[in-house]
Order: structure tokens, then C-alpha cells, then sequence
């Protein structure tokens, strides 16, 4: 029952946040847009922090077309994570953090990259109805920070997500059998 309440907390007060930044800043442009997904990012974030799913969907198993990573870098991921690179995101994300070699370490990280893919997903269908509401109400052009940044904050690394999944997939088994390995020789 507290688990609901606060999670009904964290959903009007992401509400009325939304409601102070359409107030002050407006609906319009690069601020509204960059504002909105960063706000939007932090209450996300607390939400699937207490959510605490178990991530036993489907949706979140690899799919066959998925394994080798060609559609995501027919997408452009590899351009993508160069730029998470480039701007320190990846050396920010691993510092608090780190990636150890064993399985535990990596079933946590796998565990991460659903938690953000689900939040990702959240956000970008909220900034998605932004946006169609802004595109009619007006006009497309106005509209344009935010698909511009829901392609880049969100899209991408869901996709970022989607592709390193199956990856750490197969270094989790691998790990474990190497633990399983180790275990018996000791």
C-alpha cells in the first residue's frame, strides 16, 4: 500500500512540475523541450527506482533479429555511442557504478538497461503527446525541439538498450559458466 501511494505521489507531483514548466517557460522551443525531458528524466527515475519491477515481460527478452546488431547499426548506434563518449556520458554512468566481471555485477547491469529502457519508453510517449499537441496547436515547426530531442534523449538509447542486451546476455552465461567452472576445481 505505500509502495502505491508513493508511486501516486511521484506521478502528481511530475504532473504538477509539468504544469509549472508550461507556465513559466511555455510550450514552445529548444527550453521547453530540453527542460521537459530532463524533469521528466528525474521523476521517471525515481518512479522505476520505486517501482522495482521485475522486468519478467517478454517485450524485454532479445529478439532473433535483434542478436547480431545489424538494425541498430543500420541505425546509426555505433554514431550514437560515440557521442555518449564524446560528451563523458559513459564515463559519468560506469563511475558510480563500475562493471565488474562476474555475474552477479552483470545480471545487476542487465537489470539497469531495463530499468532505463522502460523509463525511456515512459518519457518519450509523454514527450510524444507534447509534441502532437504542440504541432497542432502551433504548427509543426514549433514542434520540432521536441521530436528532435525525443529522438535523441529517448529513441536512441532505447535502442542503445535493445542492442547491448543481447551482448550482455551471452557475458552473462558466459560468466556464469566460468563461475560454475571455478566452483568445481576449488
Amino acid at each position: 500500500m505505500r509502495k502505491i501511494l508513493t508511486l501516486s505521489l511521484i506521478i502528481t507531483i511530475t504532473i504538477a512540475l509539468t504544469f509549472v514548466v508550461i507556465f513559466y517557460v511555455g510550450m514552445q522551443g529548444f527550453l521547453f523541450a530540453w527542460v521537459l525531458n530532463l524533469m521528466l528524466m528525474t521523476c521517471v527515475f525515481i518512479f522505476t527506482e520505486t517501482l522495482k519491477s521485475e522486468f519478467t515481460s517478454p517485450y524485454y527478452n532479445d529478439k532473433k533479429w535483434e542478436r547480431n546488431g545489424k538494425f541498430y547499426e543500420s541505425l546509426g548506434i555505433n554514431l550514437f555511442r560515440k557521442l555518449l563518449v564524446w560528451i563523458g556520458w559513459e564515463k559519468l554512468n560506469k563511475k558510480p557504478s563500475p562493471i565488474e566481471n562476474r555475474s552477479n555485477s552483470l545480471i545487476q547491469l542487465q537489470y539497469r538497461t531495463k530499468q532505463s529502457e522502460l523509463g525511456h519508453i515512459i518519457i518519450m510517449v509523454i514527450v510524444l503527446g507534447f509534441t502532437i499537441f504542440v504541432a497542432f496547436k502551433y504548427g509543426i515547426g514549433h514542434s520540432s525541439w521536441l521530436i528532435i530531442l525525443n529522438i535523441l534523449l529517448n529513441l536512441y538509447p532505447i535502442f542503445l538498450q535493445r542492442y547491448n542486451r543481447p551482448r550482455l546476455n551471452r557475458a552473462i552465461q558466459l560468466s556464469i559458466y566460468r563461475e560454475s567452472q571455478f566452483s568445481i576445481h576449488d
